[in-house]
């Protein structure tokens, strides 16, 4: 039988973070062997780290591959600029590696301690958009040290990222709340993994099922866990589906969000943070009306020490549901790319990105304030798209055809982090403001109890039970931008 040739691995960035990551391929001997160092720093091309060379610059790649031949490449360079990887990917793609891997953003990688679990394939979204800002994570993350974290919807994609960058945190324990067993066990076991390699500090992992809905659950659970601090980011989002499904939403969005505050009080809860979106912002959409109620909720239950607050922000790179991972299904099938309009645009930021600024504004924002993070300027889903399918070695139009489809029932041309009432103000802190609100608040427990018999079954109201259309002129009254169809069926 014939042996397997090693797999020969060039690792690009020759500093501290690369170096690490070098020892431990050598030591755990399972990727194959690190035969050179990548880099442009001249004052280290020509010299040796543990015995492998430092070649460069890195733009020489196609010349240097051709004398110490490899198959793999690892991108050891978490704190280099967008605009950086874009090129570097470029110069390593001509070079036809087999794989191309890289360790992800500097938000993952505290003080300097990288670890080989932590690197992956890269992916469209370790090229797009703006630079992240540079977080110092572990000195963000003191007001959670020795405490207690529950995170709701910690399957999805800003709370798993929150789960693991709470490992480096210090918490006594990370509670995983969510409804689906599949994404609650894949996170669950991704972080004890982690763990196992050396990643963050200790913390005790408790997976929790449960339904928000369950109002006897939430209670129950609540004072169980004793938590101190909890990250509320469960939530139907994908809002076409929402608009077909509309009670649904308010029962999980405004319902699910009264009974964990509610139990959060009780249960003596000193600092809460819903994540929000900017679909809140004068709402054409049930989910977001939903999550306007929401904020509204979070925000009436703060005072008395208790620091409840509101993290709003727009569209995450690489959520589950969101546009990229449509887009990456749509150009490796070969297209067509649909795009709502060529003129539709919204504002994105990285997960990791935001998770860290989400765990930032959770220890110096103050109860009863409503954050928003800066998201940059807003991206040309065209734009966006073109990128991608460049990404995967096709050109736009010419291989990938783009179609234009119109926009879905909800959906905005254009998305804003702010309404007319609100006025953003900076603060301190880079990317995050707290908004000023004008004008007078809604009666929450006025809207609750309008909503009430449409969620959840009342014998003085039967017709309104499940319909439709009751919701969304009970909304309407609380929120005038919220559209009601002409040819919205009762149930």
């Amino acid at each position: 039988m014939k042996k397997r040739s090693r797999n020969r691995i060039y690792i690009i960035g020759a500093g501290f973070v690369g170096s690490s990551i070098a020892d431990e391929i050598r030591r755990k001997d399972v990727l194959g062997d690190v035969v050179a160092f990548l880099d442009d720093d001249q004052t280290k091309i020509g010299t040796r780290i543990d015995g492998v060379p430092v070649l460069g610059p890195i733009a020489d790649v196609l010349t240097i591959v051709k004398t110490t031949p490899a198959d793999e490449a690892l991108i050891a360079m978490p704190g280099a600029p967008r605009e950086t990887l874009r090129t570097v990917f470029a110069q390593l793609e001509k070079a036809e590696f087999a794989k191309i891997r890289i360790l992800p953003n500097i938000s993952q990688v505290i003080d300097a301690e990288a670890h080989l679990i932590q690197t992956r394939e890269i992916d469209p979204q370790d090229l797009l958009g703006r630079n992240p800002v540079q977080i110092n994570l572990r000195k963000s993350l003191q007001y959670l040290r020795g405490k207690r974290v529950l995170i709701t919807g910690a399957g999805g994609s800003i709370g798993s990222e929150l789960a693991r960058q709470l490992l480096s945190g210090g918490a006594e324990r990370l509670y995983l709340f969510g409804h689906g067993e599949n994404s609650i066990y894949e996170i669950d076991r991704e972080l004890r993994l982690l763990q196992e390699e050396g990643v963050g500090e200790h913390a005790t992992i408790v997976p929790v099922i449960g339904e928000l809905q369950d109002v006897e659950f939430v209670n129950f659970i609540t004072s169980r866990l004793r938590a101190d601090v909890v990250f509320h980011t469960a939530a139907y989002k994908h809002v076409p589906l929402m608009e077909a499904n509309p009670v649904a939403a308010v029962q999980n969005n405004v319902f699910g969000t009264w009974n964990l505050v509610r139990a959060a009080r009780n249960s003596a809860v000193r600092r809460f943070v819903l994540i929000s979106t900017d679909k809140v912002v004068e709402p054409t959409s049930i989910y977001g009306a939903s999550k306007k109620i929401a904020e509204e909720i979070v925000l009436d239950a703060a005072g008395d020490g208790r620091e409840y607050m509101v993290v709003r922000f727009g569209n995450v790179l690489g959520s589950r549901g969101s546009v990229v991972p449509l887009l990456r299904k749509q150009i490796l099938k070969g297209g067509p790319v649909t795009i709502t309009s060529p003129e539709i645009t919204r504002y994105f930021m990285t997960i990791p990105e935001a998770s860290s600024l989400v765990l930032k504004a959770g220890g110096v924002g103050r109860g009863g304030n409503l954050y928003i993070l800066d998201m940059g300027e807003p991206i040309l889903i065209r734009d966006l798209a073109e990128q991608m399918i460049r990404f995967y070695g096709f050109e736009p139009d010419e291989e990938i055809p783009l179609e234009y489809i119109g926009l879905r029932p909800g959906e905005k041309l254009v998305e804003s982090l702010w309404s007319t009432d609100e006025t953003p103000l900076e603060t301190e802190f880079p990317r995050i403001r707290r908004i000023s609100r004008n004008g007078d608040r809604p009666d929450v427990q006025e809207i609750l109890a309008a909503l009430r018999p449409v969620c959840f079954f009342d014998h003085a109201h039967p017709e309104r039970y499940r319909n439709r259309r009751a919701l969304r002129e009970t909304v309407r009254r609380f929120i005038p931008t919220t559209p009601v169809h002409d040819d919205e069926p009762e149930y």
